[in-house]
C-alpha cells in the first residue's frame, strides 16, 4: 500500500495531537484538578463517586490510542491509518458514552465528537477509500443485475 497524500498525514497528526493532549488534560483536570468543577452530582447513578476514576480511563484509553496512532504514523506502520481510524471512533463512543451517562451536553461534547468524526474520515481516506474520479460509477458486469 502507497503513503498517503501528505494531505491527508498533516492533518491526521494534527487532530491525533489535538485528540492526545486534550484526553491528557481532561485526565489531569478530572483526577488531580477535584473534576475540573464539574459538579460531583452528575455521577449520582454512574457507579462514580468521583471524577478520578473516569480522569484515568480518558487519558489511558482515549489518549492512549491516540498515541498508538501517532507513533504507528511517525514510525511509518502500516497500520497507522486503521490506527487512526480506531482512535477517531474511540473518541466518538467516548463523547457518546458519556453522554449516554451523564445525561448532560455541553459544547465540548460537539466539539470532540466532531474531532472523532474528522479522524475517522481522514483516516479512512488515508486507508484508499477515496474513489478516483470522486463521482465515477461502476460499470454494471451484467445486465441481469442492472436495477
Amino acid at each position: 500500500m502507497s503513503r498517503p497524500p501528505r494531505a491527508l498525514r498533516i492533518p491526521l497528526a494534527a487532530v491525533a495531537t489535538f485528540a492526545l493532549l486534550s484526553a491528557l488534560a481532561g485526565m489531569i483536570g478530572l483526577t488531580v484538578g477535584g473534576g475540573m468543577g464539574v459538579p460531583t452530582e452528575w455521577l449520582e447513578g454512574t457507579g462514580f463517586d468521583s471524577y478520578v476514576w473516569p480522569g484515568v480511563i480518558l487519558g489511558v484509553v482515549v489518549g492512549g490510542v491516540q498515541v498508538l496512532a501517532l507513533v504507528a504514523q511517525f514510525g511509518r506502520f502500516a497500520l497507522a491509518w486503521g490506527m487512526h481510524a480506531a482512535a477517531g471512533i474511540t473518541m466518538m463512543i467516548w463523547i457518546f458514552v458519556e453522554i449516554a451517562i451523564l445525561l448532560v451536553w455541553s459544547p465540548l461534547h460537539g466539539i470532540f465528537f466532531a474531532t472523532g468524526l474528522i479522524q475517522t474520515v481522514l483516516a479512512v481516506l488515508a486507508l484508499g477509500a477515496w474513489p478516483r474520479p470522486f463521482f465515477a460509477r461502476d460499470a454494471p458486469t451484467s445486465s441481469a443485475t442492472q436495477f
